[in-house]
């Protein structure tokens, strides 16, 4: 049987890459529970293309 629960994963995005006119994209994959947090999530997360933490946001 299933887990029954809130848990949904979420594709997270850096937004400072598609401005810096570079190829590629930096992209993670998280968890998020949609009840504590229906709004979209925004994490700092380091991005290898362009060496440094940047804001990732919630992609759908």
């Amino acid at each position: 049987m299933a887990k029954k629960g809130s848990r949904i994963q979420v594709i997270l995005e850096c937004t400072e890459h598609k401005a810096s006119g570079q190829p590629g994209t930096s992209r993670y994959i998280s968890t998020k529970n949609k009840k504590n947090t229906p709004d979209r999530l925004e994490l700092k997360k380091f991005n290898p293309i362009l060496k440094k933490m940047t804001v990732h946001k919630e992609i759908k």
